[in-house]
């Protein structure tokens, strides 16, 4: 919680917080980030995904003069944005593609007129010949350029034209600034500092934990069938995302899994743009629906109840990974970001590294940045502490990954290790796992005697290690850079001069012994009171479970706003939220004045569903005495 007001500003903030977005007080750095903004000063501000970013210039916005003009990358996210302010009273509009040729000649009517408070936009429309002129002509509250990331050419989700925002700065110098992002490594912080002209704003960094997700890293075996004993053991009935790197694989994945009964749906950039609304229509109004996508989903759906991130595909790197997997469990209750990696991936995001026209550093980096994630990957530890240090933070072992959970077994795998490495090297370094694994365990064939393989001094020396051993044994010597893969020979293995020591028996090598999948076990989710729209829980006045009736009310609560979403064409948690439902649920206020302390209930929401709410609760009691 933040401490009392101390500032005009600071008063003003807090009244407007609850009138407005019905919370009662600020989390984190909220606060100081809203007092600073409101009063001109420029920002950066770093927050994990459901921390509250979106209140950080919303509320100044509100509190400043003017209109306050929002860059955002994607349509799907500044129609969620300014659906969910008018939903609040909060008078904001959108400029983008998707508008008609006068619904776009209105918005542009409203922003000059003083009918908006906050305009979004697109870096391209506000690029675009002659917005920068007609906005000069109206009082300007603030820019807020959101996924500032975005400005990096070293990022993962690199948008070439954030790099000209930069003339924000120098046609609006007396405009404050405030750029934010969840997804920031120090080298893409600096360059947002830099490109943005940002060397003069205040740094608010909050901590990147998401303490209530539980990372989970399994060995690839039938990574579907992985997938299906995850989500039936955990997740079953619940709504999810589903990773995958092809669009091929995601249509297979998605048709796979509606055959055994899931409600799964398929969301790539090549199907047309009236199935990808539709599917992702139903997955944000529906529970227990599985989404099944390529990277191109997500970044603009504010879904807060996804339980889970699943990669059946590994990552490009630690910021992707992050980005992804923070999707789950944005309403701070219990989540899970599980996927499984093998051999075949790191072969996959190298050759596509390789056979990039970027230049060598490029190349460099992004190999850097894959090698990160590897690490994570193949840790023997906790699986948080590595995440968290990619981004600059520090941290004890979470307890609550699956290597705290059931910690992986290590082994002095140096001999294994030294035969490895000479089976590549006896086999002139011109084959891949599959066939130096043969090699190893003495197994002939065809290609073995094609290429009388079965006469090396390598043939058949590590039968007493199984198969599971042999791929997890050469998946880590590429993941440590012993080994790498030559894409150009069809994914022959090669060694590098880090091979050496080991080969000469100068060092020891300590792998991780593959294992079972972990049968992950539902967790118990608890009901609470309440949390800012995007943030996290106060953990300190969770619930004990709901009983049979309140689950009942609760059901009947979420078809009520179901009804409003759909009369209102937004969301259901847009309506309200499922921490407010929850609220209501254990509260059962009887009055408009109790149902305004209900946090989520702010005057606007209180006005336009008030009565509705207290005949739904009062019906249900009714019926239920």
């Amino acid at each position: 919680m933040s401490s009392p007001p101390s500032t005009p500003t600071e008063s003003r903030a807090l009244e407007r917080l609850r009138q407005t977005f019905g919370h009662p007080a600020f989390r984190g750095q909220q606060a100081d980030i809203v007092r600073h903004v409101a009063d001109g000063g420029d920002a950066l501000v770093l927050m994990p995904t459901g921390g509250g970013k979106s209140l950080c210039y919303q509320l100044p916005a509100l509190l400043r003069p003017g209109l306050a003009i929002v860059v955002s990358p994607l349509i799907a996210l500044m129609q969620d944005q300014v659906a969910a302010l008018q939903q609040l009273g909060v008078r904001a509009g959108a400029l983008h593609s998707g508008l008609t040729a006068r619904e776009a000649a209105q918005t542009r009517r409203d922003a000059l007129s003083g009918g908006l408070e906050l305009l979004y936009v697109a870096p391209e429309r506000l690029l675009a010949e002659g917005f920068i002129d007609m906005i000069a002509s109206a009082r300007l509250a603030l820019f807020a350029i959101d996924e500032a990331h975005c400005v990096s050419q070293w990022g993962h989700d690199f948008r070439p034209e954030y790099l000209q925002l930069s003339v924000l700065a120098e046609r609006f110098p007396e405009v404050p600034r405030i750029a934010l992002t969840a997804t920031a490594d120090p080298q893409t912080r600096a360059e947002i500092i830099e490109r943005l002209q940002l060397r003069e704003a205040r740094v608010f960094v909050s901590s990147f934990d998401r303490p209530n997700i539980r990372y989970t890293i399994e060995d690839r075996g039938d990574g579907r069938t992985q997938l299906l004993d995850f989500i039936r053991g955990s997740h079953d009935g619940e709504s999810g995302i589903v990773y995958c790197l092809s669009r091929r694989k995601v249509e297979e994945t998605a048709e796979w899994l509606a055959e055994r009964g899931l409600t799964a749906l398929p969301y790539h950039a090549g199907l047309d743009a009236a199935t990808r609304s539709r599917h992702q229509r139903i997955f944000q109004e529906q529970d227990g629906v599985i989404i099944v996508a390529t990277i191109a989903f997500g970044m603009g759906i504010d879904k807060p109840d996804v339980r889970f991130v699943a990669h059946l595909d590994l990552p490009k790197s630690v910021e992707g990974y992050y980005q992804e997997t923070g999707r789950a469990g944005r309403d701070g209750e219990p989540a899970d970001a599980w996927m499984v990696y093998g051999m075949a991936d790191v072969v996959q995001q190298r050759r596509l590294i390789d056979e990039s026209e970027a230049d060598e550093g490029w190349k460099r980096i992004a190999a850097a940045k894959l090698n990160a994630l590897l690490g994570i990957a193949e840790s023997a530890s906790c699986r948080r502490v590595p995440l968290l240090a990619y981004f600059g933070e520090s941290s004890l072992p979470c307890g609550r990954c699956d290597n705290c959970l059931t910690p992986p077994l290590t082994w002095d795998a140096t001999e294994a290790a030294r035969m490895a490495l000479s089976a590549v090297y006896r086999t002139r370094q011109r084959f891949g796992v599959v066939h130096l694994i043969d090699v190893l365990r003495g197994r002939t064939g065809e290609r073995m005697i094609r290429w009388q393989h079965d006469k090396l001094s390598v043939f058949g020396i590590g039968a007493a290690h199984d198969e599971p051993t042999w791929r997890a044994v050469f998946r880590q010597l590429v993941a440590l850079g012993l080994v790498e893969v030559d894409h150009a020979a069809h994914g022959a293995l090669k060694l590098t001069e880090a091979a050496r020591p080991v080969l000469r028996g100068e060092q020891i090598l300590r792998l991780r012994r593959p294992r079972e999948p972990v049968r992950a076990t539902p967790r118990r989710r608890v009901a609470k009171s309440g949390a800012p729209s995007g943030s996290a829980p106060d953990r300190s006045r969770a619930q004990p479970p709901m009983d049979s009736g309140q689950s009942a009310l609760l059901a009947r609560l979420k078809a009520w706003r179901l009804e409003q979403s759909r009369a209102q064409r937004v969301p259901p948690y847009i309506v309200l939220n499922d921490a407010t439902l929850e609220a209501l649920t254990l509260a059962r206020p009887d009055s408009l004045a109790a149902l305004s302390q209900i946090h989520g209930i702010g005057e606007r929401r209180l006005e336009t569903y008030g009565a509705a709410l207290l005949a739904v609760l009062a019906d249900f009691s009714a019926s239920h005495r």
